[in-house]
């Protein structure tokens, strides 16, 4: 088994930068750099040097004693002055030491998932926990991390187990008479299992959407205020905002964090049929982007007409009884008031 080290935090300068090594060789090389092996789990400050004694840096050296680490091998943190140079001294230093590579991207929780340290759920939760942008995310990378999945999963596989070897010893001794009935035992193991695996099923969508995030369309005919909803919403010009009709071509993407939830709104083309071929690319973008969001915000003013027809009532008649989306809200705007259809 090779021993493997990489920079375990974000590159770039900062007040902090750690470097994490992991295999059996891993208390050699914090030996060849600090000079001796600091106690398991305890911080120490250290004297960094290269193998031709250019000194390197003072950090704080932490050591693991496998299997009580993250990767279930021998590890040793460096925690070093953030600068790129001092760690790119200290990873230079570290691949002059025999029995020692780069890790590969994911490799340590690679090793953490084969050496038992960590369940498959867990490394997932692991993988959100770390791309968590929001309140909403981070709860649930947390649970995902704490094992909640994997238990479940677990006492599924053990009422599985118990139904199977409860029909097994029926199978068996079926010559025999069984004492017991066991098809109401079995039936509720399965009705509990299968119930719960609904649940979770249900549920997964949620879970999907609060870690990918949610995308709301606003759509609508030209000089509604699409643009000026979205700068509204961002707290900054986002969107370039004109009385000259037709001012947005393209879908703007503005990501924010609405009380936890991470939504990304799209500012659209203003929606009326046009000569202008760049328009009308702009325009079916536009329909396009407002059919593959969560939610569709439609603005109109009610006077524009498209196709001989309400511009709002052309789009939600496209959306929801064409495209066969419920989740439609449609505001009028008229002058000193906001109506809702």
């Amino acid at each position: 088994m090779d021993t493997i080290y990489a920079v375990a935090t974000a590159r770039g300068k900062a007040g902090l930068a750690t470097i994490r090594i992991s295999g059996p060789r891993a208390h050699h090389a914090c030996f060849v750099l600090a000079g001796d092996l600091p106690q398991a789990r305890y911080a120490a400050l250290r004297r960094l040097t290269g193998a031709d004694g250019v000194f390197l840096d003072q950090a704080l050296v932490l050591v693991f004693a496998g299997p009580a680490s993250f990767t279930g091998e021998d590890v040793v943190e460096l925690h070093l002055h953030g600068s790129i140079a001092t760690t790119n001294a200290v990873l230079a230093a570290l691949s002059d030491i025999d029995g020692l590579r780069a890790a590969l991207p994911g490799e340590f929780t690679r090793r953490a998932l084969e050496n038992d340290c960590l369940d498959l759920a867990q490394v997932e939760g692991l993988s959100d926990l770390i791309e968590a942008e929001t309140e909403a995310q981070r709860r649930q990378a947390l649970r995902v991390l704490s094992g909640a999945l994997g238990a479940k999963a677990e006492g599924w596989r053990t009422d599985l187990i118990r139904a199977a070897s409860l029909l097994e010893a029926t199978i068996d001794f079926a010559d025999e008479e069984v004492p017991v009935d066991v098809t109401p035992e079995v039936s509720d193991l399965l009705g509990g299992v299968l119930a719960e695996l609904k649940a979770e099923s249900k549920g997964a969508l949620v879970s999907e959407r609060i870690r990918d995030g949610f995308e709301v369309a606003i759509v609508g005919p030209p000089n509604v205020g699409k643009s000026t909803l979205l700068n509204a919403l961002a707290g900054r010009e986002a969107a370039i905002t004109s009385e000259v009709a037709g001012t947005t071509r393209d879908v703007i993407e503005v990501r924010m964090d609405l009380a936890g939830l991470p939504v990304t709104f799209l500012d659209t083309a203003g929606l009326r049929e046009t000569k202008d071929a760049v328009e009308a690319i702009g325009v079916a973008r536009a329909l396009d982007r407002a059919v593959s969001a969560d939610l569709r915000v439609v603005l109109t003013d009610g006077s524009t007409t498209f196709s001989g027809l309400d511009t709002v009532t052309t789009i939600y008649c496209f959306l929801v009884k064409q495209m066969s989306i419920p989740e439609v809200w449609v505001f009028r705007v008229k002058p000193g008031r906001v109506s809702v259809n």
